[in-house]
């Protein structure tokens, strides 16, 4: 199982432009606990490890209301991945550890 916990500069590019954010990661076994912070808030993130991949569900209220669906693949101190937002498809993120 990859190690994940940490603290991540992540970045998902949207129609809006880059979204960036700190995403804080701690893990235990199978399933992890974190927040996500940047300039449309802080959200409360629980998601699943499997391996080297991450899976989170997030419901946001900025700019509209809706469920993003992440799911990242951590390497070393790097992750890429995705974010589906529904009717606006799948769109990339990337991230890099910061501690």
């Amino acid at each position: 199982m990859a190690n994940v916990d940490g603290t991540w500069a992540v970045a998902v590019k949207t129609p809006m432009g880059d979204q960036k954010s700190d995403l804080t990661i701690s893990s235990e076994g199978s399933t992890f606990k974190g927040t996500m912070s940047g300039a449309m808030g802080t959200n409360d993130v629980n998601g699943q490890v499997d391996g080297d991949t991450l899976t989170w569900s997030m419901d946001i209220t900025s700019p509209m209301p809706m469920t993003l669906n992440n799911k990242a693949t951590v390497d070393g101190d790097t992750m890429t991945g995705t974010v589906n937002a529904g009717a606006f498809g799948d769109m990339p993120l990337s991230g890099t550890r910061k501690v």
